[in-house]
């Protein structure tokens, strides 16, 4: 007698396709501390700033030019953020992608004005992207731990950067480069229309997903949930605004990659599959997924990332100073913890790193606002990203002993 085996890509499948006929929803879950945390301290944030400010005299927080001028400030963290969280998914660490922003933003303002602004942003990228293949190599080939090979690549490109500028500041000075740098980063446009186009799509696609749900149909899917939220707060973004509302050229590179990036990771056969890799590697292959491939390919889509906001962030400036993007690091990897991006793998959401971005950059803006000084700003960020980790992993430990897991 032949007997059948499924693999366990099919199990999964398997398994999804019966809690999708499921009637039952976890709204407790769906919209507890651990999956929707960072959403609420983001709004508790908002509103607190906004009444002290008000009480204190100050410049309106809520006003729509800080709210854009602190998404403005997050954008370039933020992109690194994103490129974070998918390596954490798959199940790895880099400790490098400020250093390599960095070595990027030299390596173009050391050679725009010699062979222009495009070519010099292709080498920047090309370096970059290579680091990230040399990391994901060692980590892969000689299975050295990633947060060991990233710590040391870390340095080691910090050098770099200090070796080719020789420990002094370098500035772009051609004009023509000049007005391509301002172009490519400082461009304004009107996105009265957009924010609020987006809005609506937003909401009616989570209006529906939230009716399937309650009705039955399908699960209740943290999709859906985000898409309502994220269409509430573009249409109260549009009417705060009074139709006139300037979105900068980051900020629209940021809309544009988070929703490739968010859209591959959930809609993809990708996406999944990153997901099992990070998830449980040795499965994962057994399914005849490509883990080497996945992997490798997480730390080149990282540091390639990193390159492009290292571009960003000297056309900002048309200079870049050897300490540039010190410690950027740890901002970039905070934001991805706050947005409840698992550490071991397999588990984290884009958009919730993007909020845990906004979430660092609002408490920044704040203490300047606030005339609180950089004194305060360290320790009270650290307590942030600390009761985060702690209310994701006791939320997690409860749902596994709900479990039996």
């Amino acid at each position: 007698m032949n007997t059948i085996t499924q693999s366990p890509v099919e199990k999964v499948s398997e398994v999804s396709q019966v809690s999708a006929v499921s009637p039952t929803t976890n709204w407790r879950g769906m919209f507890g501390l651990r999956e929707r945390g960072v959403y609420y301290a983001l709004l508790l944030l908002i509103a607190v700033l906004t009444l002290l400010t008000t009480y204190l005299g100050q410049a309106n927080y809520l006003s729509v030019l800080n709210l854009s001028n602190v998404v403005y400030q997050s954008s370039l963290m933020a992109i690194m953020a994103v490129a974070m969280t998918v390596v954490l998914i798959s199940g790895n660490f880099d400790l490098s992608v400020a250093s390599v922003a960095a070595l990027a933003a030299v390596v173009l303002i050391g050679n725009a004005d010699a062979i222009g602004f495009i070519p010099a942003a292709a080498l920047a990228m090309g370096v970059a992207m290579a680091i990230g293949l040399i990391n994901g190599s060692i980590v892969q080939f000689l299975g050295i731990n990633a947060f060991i090979v990233t710590l040391g690549t870390m340095t080691a490109v910090r050098g770099l950067v200090l070796i080719y500028t020789d420990g002094r500041s370098l500035s772009a000075s051609d004009p023509t480069v000049i007005e391509t740098m301002k172009a490519f980063e400082g461009g304004r446009h009107e996105g009265f229309w957009v924010i609020l186009a987006g809005g609506v799509v937003l909401l009616a696609l989570g209006i529906i997903g939230l009716i399937k749900a309650i009705s039955g149909k399908t699960p209740l899917r943290s999709s859906s949930v985000g898409m309502t939220i994220g269409g509430v707060g573009f249409l109260l973004l549009a009417w705060a605004s009074g139709g006139e509302l300037t979105l900068r050229n980051p900020v629209i590179y940021l809309a544009i990659f988070t929703t490739i990036v968010w859209f591959t990771l959930s809609f993809t056969m990708v996406g999944r599959r990153l997901y099992a890799v990070g998830g449980n590697s040795e499965a994962a292959r057994l399914s005849g997924i490509n883990v080497l491939m996945y992997k490798l390919m997480a730390f080149v889509f990282c540091s390639g990332t990193a390159g492009f906001a290292g571009i960003l962030f000297a056309s900002r400036l048309r200079s870049i100073n050897p300490a540039g993007l010190s410690g950027a690091e740890l901002t970039v990897i905070a934001a991805a913890i706050l947005g409840g991006t698992s550490l071991f793998g397999g588990a984290g959401s884009v958009i919730k790193t993007l909020a845990g971005a906004l979430l660092l950059f609002s408490l920044t803006n704040g203490f300047n606002m606030l005339n609180l000084g950089a004194n305060w700003q360290g320790l009270i960020e650290g307590i942030v990203v600390v009761v985060a980790a702690a209310i994701y992993t006791v939320g997690g430990n409860k749902s596994k002993s709900k479990t039996g897991g």
